[in-house]
């Protein structure tokens, strides 16, 4: 269901666990500074379980199963808004489209990091660095065939995936788990919710100088808002778990 966007004859990747020591091995190889690391995120309420994460958050990642009602709410929020076109130096963001199959994570771990204040901790002259100075000129639909084609993507990408403390499922297998990105811009405070199953970049909100993606004003404007939404809606208890990329702890 997580790729119903995705046509079956398009190449699959083995879907990503959601783990962190597997998501920052991965953005490592890629050339991601060891500065930063991505953690679990216990509780989004706990104040001690928050306390013991290292701060800023510059990005979070939900992952979560894709339900009916997610579903109608993205259909019904994207119907108004056009296909995004941006591109260049002056783009707001740096957005993917997904046009791999099972690919959610990785393009989940790639606007995490090409974004926001972890764009400076890419090393320079290394596959990601290579990677994001490619995709920077290109169309969105430009921008998702470098990704397709990108054969040191492919192979960090799998890489990682058999690093997993599970059995890695068949990469045609369907799964249902999918992976949105929310970003804070330090220099306009815009909150960015990214997905590459969207037909673009969202706002959600500006954040203060002193809020991060993890702090009361980024929950509320991004993953609160999110399963509020789905609560709402009537879905239940809602599985879910969230990922935060931020300081090394060592």
């Amino acid at each position: 269901m997580a790729d119903v966007d995705v046509p079956a004859g398009r190449k699959a990747f083995v879907p990503l666990e959601n783990n962190p020591e597997v998501m920052t091995h991965l953005v490592r190889q890629l050339g991601l500074s060891p500065a930063l690391e991505f953690h679990d995120v216990y509780s989004l309420t706990e104040p001690g379980l928050l306390a013991f994460l290292p701060r800023p958050a510059v990005a979070l990642l939900l992952v979560f199963p894709v339900t009916s009602n997610y579903e109608k709410f993205r259909a019904a929020e994207d119907s108004s808004r056009p296909e995004y076109t941006g591109s260049g130096p002056e783009e707001e963001v740096v957005w993917f489209k997904q046009t791999i199959r099972n690919a959610c994570g990785l393009i989940g771990l790639l606007h995490a990091v090409t974004n926001g204040a972890a764009r400076d901790q890419i090393a320079p002259g290394s596959d990601l660095d290579t990677l994001l100075r490619q995709a920077i000129p290109l169309s969105p639909v430009d921008r998702a065939d470098l990704l397709y084609n990108s054969k040191a993507l492919e192979s960090a990408h799998a890489s990682a995936a058999a690093k997993g403390d599970t059995s890695a499922p068949d990469a045609e297998e369907n799964v249902d788990l999918h992976f949105v990105a929310f970003v804070k811009d330090e220099k306009t405070g815009e909150l960015w919710e990214l997905d590459g199953r969207r037909k673009g970049p969202i706002k959600r909100g500006r954040l203060d100088p002193q809020d991060d993606v993890l702090s009361e004003r980024g929950q509320e404007l991004g993953v609160q808002a999110f399963l509020k939404r789905e609560e709402q809606a009537g879905g239940g208890e809602m599985r879910f778990s969230v990922v935060m990329l931020g300081p090394s702890f060592a």
